[in-house]
């Protein structure tokens, strides 16, 4: 769920796979995006692998998104906005990600849940 600072809320229902490609996993997350009495279709792509200084994250396309720190948290500029993430791995495979987004042109908190389906 997304929270903006003004009340207004969105969410998020669907389904994330994870597949090996080459030296990464890509993950693709599909589903709805329900705002207000809309909704809308969604697709996420990123790419995540293991490196020196923890997990990196990349957007789909490869650029660099963050790298999730030992404590199980990331910062990614997207200038002029700020994105802080905090990875909750405790209770695997149920996870979590809370963000924290700032700037002139955002400002919003959200939460993203993951549990695993077999």
């Amino acid at each position: 769920m997304i929270r903006h600072a003004d009340g207004a809320t969105v969410r998020f229902a669907g389904a994330a796979e994870w597949r090996p490609e080459g030296a990464w996993l890509r993950g693709v997350e599909t589903g709805e995006i329900r705002q207000g009495g809309q909704v809308f279709a969604a697709r996420r792509e990123t790419l995540w692998r293991e490196g020196p200084d923890g997990i990196e994250v990349a957007f789909g396309d490869g650029r660099p998104f963050h790298v999730i720190g030992p404590d199980g948290r990331a910062h990614h500029d997207c200038a002029p906005d700020t994105y802080l993430l905090r990875y909750d791995l405790s209770a695997w495979p149920r996870w979590s990600v809370r963000w924290r987004v700032t700037g002139p042109r955002k400002d919003y908190r959200a939460l993203t849940r993951y549990r695993r389906d077999v």
